[in-house]
């Protein structure tokens, strides 16, 4: 766990990727171990949210092509078997039930990119940086880029942003819709953590429920989201955080959710 460093308080999990004389670039110990702790958040009841950063004033500059042990801990490991595993990360990413906030200080290129978008939410410091750096690498979009990408800004954008593979600003990347909020680089801890913290604090059911309709609503018909959603409210309905909703509304107070 050297490259990751992990603090859980209050039901909000703090992963800071720990290689800042890289620039947080992703080898294969990093990769395994977000894996593992991905993987781990989604079983712990106790662990409500996640926020996702980087060490040293970079969120990350991608994946480390210059790591002699690959993306697989084996140099001799044929290329597809090494993207299928940073595949399986961007996919456990996506997968997490829980809400996911990136804090993103600096560079956030190529996978380190596709790290960002592909949580839930994205707070940004003004002196972020972001590239779909892939074309300028001679590759191709990875880590989810080629998914992510269209749904969050439009397939003419995407492309734009993909094709050409420029560095570019917080301000552009706000334009796009890249990101949720810019913040000045000394409110960005705080800032991240208010939103972890009222995320922690809601109901657990209800917010996963939420996450997967709306992931979900890309590929589904009307009559298919309002299928899910009557499943979902079922759910909630027989749940005992929206008794416990009701209840504190009456009673003119804060719910306390339990994830029940």
């Amino acid at each position: 766990m050297d490259t990751l460093i992990v603090d859980r308080r209050d039901g909000v999990v703090t992963v800071t990727m720990n290689r800042p004389e890289r620039k947080n670039a992703i080898n294969w110990a990093m990769l395994q171990a977000l894996q593992d702790v991905l993987v781990e958040v989604e079983v712990r009841r106790d662990d409500r949210v996640l926020v996702l950063g980087g060490a040293g004033g970079a969120f990350s500059s991608g994946a480390d092509l210059g790591d002699p042990e690959g993306l697989t801990g084996d140099p001799d490991a044929p290329a597809l078997v090494a993207m299928r595993r940073l595949g399986d990360a961007a996919l456990a990413l996506h997968r997490l039930s829980k809400p996911t906030i990136a804090k993103v200080d600096g560079v956030a290129v190529g996978a380190g990119l596709s790290l960002a978008v592909g949580c839930d939410l994205v707070v940004a410091s003004e002196r972020a940086r972001f590239s779909a750096i892939f074309a300028r690498r001679g590759l191709s979009l990875d880590f989810g880029a080629s998914w992510l990408l269209p749904r969050l800004i439009g397939l003419a954008r995407a492309k734009e942003v993909a094709l050409f593979g420029d560095i570019f600003d917080v301000a552009r990347a706000d334009a796009l819709g890249l990101v949720n909020r810019v913040v000045p680089v000394d409110e960005l801890d705080g800032f991240a953590d208010d939103w972890a913290r009222q995320l922690a604090a809601g109901p657990p059911l209800a917010l996963s429920m939420t996450k997967t309709l709306l992931n979900d609503a890309m590929s589904s018909s009307m009559s298919e989201a309002l299928e899910n959603e009557a499943r979902c409210q079922a759910v909630n309905f027989g749940s005992r955080d929206t008794t416990e909703a009701m209840a504190a509304f009456v009673e003119k107070r804060e719910p306390r959710f339990s994830g029940r």
